[in-house]
């Protein structure tokens, strides 16, 4: 893992920017999308919003969400907000949409594992946990409650409003839910993060 905060910066920017492509292909695989992503889906289809604008906006009230909870951003938080989205709308710019599930199902697949690689490459930089991975653990602090239930509060929210909305909840969402920590957890791991014993502490993976 870089040491120097040039280095560091680099990383997270391009964690970011990969973490937002990923987003696009797996959209492009129409198979089922990570549940905050199926709200920005259910946001774009009723308002003026592209889907990149609306990842951007859901993460800023998110980030609003922090103050009540007394987190504190860092650097890497407030370009989550800024650049997930945009890099998801230019991926979505880019890749044309597909047929036949031979194509969506390594589309998918291969969205799936840059988001994991990018997810340790934009923690493992240290530069401040995403405005989702803040409200989780801020609830955990101040709620008490486990890790895990306030991850399912918090994105089964989302998946609820946004498949309301019209969002596309299918297989992926659910392959998406099983593997993405194991994933994470693996390229954490290449980026130093959960290894050492002087390490900082690891924040939780996005899903």
């Amino acid at each position: 893992m870089p040491s120097s905060l040039p280095l560091r910066l680099i990383q997270l920017v391009a964690g970011l920017l990969l973490y937002g492509f990923g987003i696009s292909l797996m959209v492009r695989a129409a198979i089922g999308v990570a549940p905050w992503d199926v709200l920005s889906q259910g946001i774009a289809a009723h308002t003026p919003l592209s889907f990149g604008l609306a990842t951007n906006v859901i993460g800023a009230a998110v980030l609003l969400l922090w103050w009540p909870l007394r987190q504190k951003p860092g650097l890497g938080t407030v370009l989550n907000v800024a650049l997930i989205g945009p890099a998801a709308q230019f991926g979505l710019w880019l890749l044309p949409a597909v047929e036949g599930l031979w194509l969506r199902l390594p589309l998918f697949v291969a969205g799936l594992l840059l988001i994991a690689v990018a997810t340790g490459l934009y923690i493992g930089a240290r530069l401040g946990p995403g405005p989702r991975d803040g409200l989780m653990t801020g609830l955990h602090a101040r709620t008490g409650w486990p890790i895990w239930q306030v991850r399912s509060l918090i994105e089964g929210s989302a998946l609820l409003v946004g498949w309301l909305l019209g969002g596309n909840v299918g297989p992926g969402t659910l392959a998406f839910a099983l593997l993405i920590g194991p994933l994470c957890g693996m390229t954490l791991g290449w980026f130093g993060i959960g290894k050492p014993p002087h390490a900082a502490p690891a924040v939780i993976p996005p899903a």
